[in-house]
């Protein structure tokens, strides 16, 4: 893409909650596939297609810098995460180049792949919100995670951005911007956010 003069794209890993709802201290410091979650996710995004993975710290984030190697990627601190993701999606847009589309993903999302990330990355389109969706149990297609704005989208969803909020209030806005693009053959997009979902993590 860089010599296209196209936009690349930058991820921005959410990994600054205090994990508080699971009880095992930060999400980012949790064992996976003999590493820690946030080290695997942050490669994940970059063998996706992503130029670069902007990984935004908070809770404990000396400790989590001691026991992850996340030299591959950049890492910043946001030092105000208690107040709500909103503040952490603002940070890591505001760090991921200007002229890039910025790729959301969240590190409690085991079943994220490298496929899913190449999906989204190929469906997007110019001026566009793309979106990984799953299917709930009825079969419909509910939006998830990872979420692709597209470059000239990023600054106003990140001026929505607000408490626990991170593009939700933006998405809300602008229904008509999303495309959605299926990743039920590939994960089921599950959040883990409790002690009964730690199987995500086998």
């Amino acid at each position: 893409m860089g010599n296209s003069g196209a936009p690349g794209t930058t991820a921005v890993l959410l990994a600054a909650g205090a994990g508080t709802r699971l009880g095992l201290g930060p999400k980012a410091l949790l064992p996976f596939r003999g590493r820690t979650l946030v080290e695997v996710l942050a490669d994940v995004l970059l063998a996706g297609g992503c130029r670069e993975v902007v990984t935004v710290l908070g809770a404990d984030a000396a400790t989590v810098r001691a026991g992850t190697d996340l030299s591959r990627h950049r890492v910043i601190e946001n030092p105000d995460w208690d107040t709500g993701m909103g503040s952490s999606f603002r940070a890591g847009v505001a760090a991921a180049p200007q002229a890039d589309h910025v790729l959301i993903a969240l590190v409690d999302q085991p079943g994220l792949t490298t496929e899913t990330v190449a999906r989204l990355l190929a469906a997007h389109r110019p001026g566009r919100v793309t979106a990984a969706a799953y299917r709930d149990a009825e079969g419909t297609l509910q939006r998830g995670h990872p979420l692709l704005l597209d470059a000239g989208l990023r600054a106003e969803a990140a001026e929505t951005a607000t408490g626990d909020a991170g593009a939700r209030v933006f998405l809300r806005a602008h229904p008509d911007l999303i495309d959605l693009v299926d990743c039920s053959d590939l994960s089921g997009g599950e959040d883990l956010d409790s002690p009964e979902q730690l199987h995500l993590l086998d």
